[in-house]
């Protein structure tokens, strides 16, 4: 049996190496069209690669999808985190877990990931070939596929199975030689991106950080919460990021303007502020309001919303009056910031969109349009919201696609 893997990323090599497990005399040859392999992998995590999110509980793993979470709930039942981290450390790749749960290798470093994955290879025998970009699929009369390659006039290469791990698109074109073979495909727009505020001074903060603020989107039911870190072209940050990934249709269709509101306290009911504050408030007296940011709020930020409300910075606490209080209260509640455009991790670039997972069979990552061709990774309509939860995908759809069963 001749399998191709079209695409050497994380999920094309990870099916490679499982269709070489599940039938050893087996040609397994990945097509990779750059000049590079697990490009992605190299540069994820900032360099450290984010191998996966260490949250176990297949319910509360699955709500980390924006798409595709229902059918990855299912998936989860052949290979989860728990399987990942096995997966890794049999190989002799030490991990660690952060606070945050992200799970990296224990060097920090993610060519220890290339290296396992380049060993598994080279073990196992499975051929990479560079530099291959498949322009075109044809499934013959006998159920095999002939591969043409674009720039050549080469004969074209015929394969048993295919497993296509091309990864996300920033352009539906990118996605036509799998129209042509009857696959729906949803359109992408970028996921997991940052806001800009080129109008908003809050910018000259750049590098603070709030550890838990409730960020949404007005006139819409967006929301989300998380750190909120300060930049200096406007907001990113694990709350920012969640709320793109969620809302990357609705923000794609606004053409990126809109008005962010947040919360800094994440606590959504103002009668609690109130009460918290009046206490604060008593219990500082005569000292300057400068001076009595409330735990939450960082001193410069704090120093920021009273100068946005036009609060005197010297006025005593024993001396702001009700409306001082409903200004603050209202500020640390209900801020509100213009956002007009997103900057996106180019190396890094995730898209909602691509092959419709009502043409994915989950139980075997088999097209239901086409026998023989499997699907796994970000070419599929599945995105993640940051830490870890996007390679978990490619991981899991990688394996099942690796068994390749009907």
């Amino acid at each position: 049996m001749r399998v191709a893997i079209i695409g050497g990323g994380a999920a094309g090599f990870f099916s490679a190496i499982h269709v070489k497990k599940n039938f050893p005399h087996a040609t397994v040859i990945i097509l990779e069209k750059t000049t590079k392999v697990l490009a992605k992998v190299k540069v994820s995590g900032g360099g450290r690669c984010n191998v996966c999110n260490a949250c176990i509980d297949i319910d509360e793993l699955s709500k980390n999808y924006p798409r595709g979470g229902r059918q990855l709930r299912k998936a989860f039942g052949f290979f989860s985190t728990k399987d990942t981290l096995e997966w890794f450390e049999k190989r002799g790749v030490a991990l660690v877990t952060q606070e945050d749960d992200c799970v990296f290798p224990k060097s920090q470093n993610s060519q220890t990931i290339i290296d396992c994955f380049m060993d598994e290879v080279r073990r196992t025998g499975i051929q990479v070939k560079t530099q291959c970009d498949v322009s075109s699929i044809e499934q013959l009369n006998s159920g095999e596929f002939a591969l043409a390659l674009a720039g050549t006039v080469a004969e074209k290469l015929i394969f048993d199975k295919l497993i296509v791990t091309t990864g996300g698109q920033a352009k539906s074109e990118k996605f036509n030689w799998l129209r042509t073979l009857g696959h729906q495909i949803e359109e992408p727009v970028p996921s997991l991106f940052t806001f800009n505020m080129p109008a908003e001074p809050v910018k000259e903060l750049m590098g603070i950080v709030v550890e838990d603020a409730l960020v949404s989107i007005r006139s819409t039911n967006l929301k989300a919460n998380g750190p909120l870190l300060i930049t200096h072209w406007g907001m990113s940050g694990p709350a920012i990021l969640k709320l793109s990934a969620f809302g990357a249709r609705i923000l794609a269709e606004k053409k990126y303007v809109c008005v962010a509101q947040v919360n800094w306290l994440h606590e959504t009911d103002e009668t609690l502020i109130h009460k918290r504050l009046e206490m604060h408030l008593k219990s500082n007296g005569n000292r300057q309001i400068s001076n009595c940011r409330l735990t939450e709020i960082p001193q410069r930020l704090w120093d920021y919303l009273l100068h946005k409300i036009d609060l005197p910075a010297d006025k005593s606490c024993s001396q702001l009056s009700a409306k001082d209080k409903n200004k603050l209260v209202n500020i640390l509640s209900n801020d509100a910031y213009n956002v007009s455009g997103k900057t996106t991790f180019k190396e890094e670039f995730v898209t909602c969109g691509g092959v419709s997972l009502n043409d994915v069979s989950f139980k075997t990552m088999q097209s239901k349009k086409v026998k023989g061709l499997y699907f796994a990774g970000e070419v599929l309509d599945i995105d993640g919201v940051t830490g870890g939860f996007n390679f978990q995908a490619a991981w899991t759809t990688a394996f099942i696609a690796g068994k390749l069963e009907d």
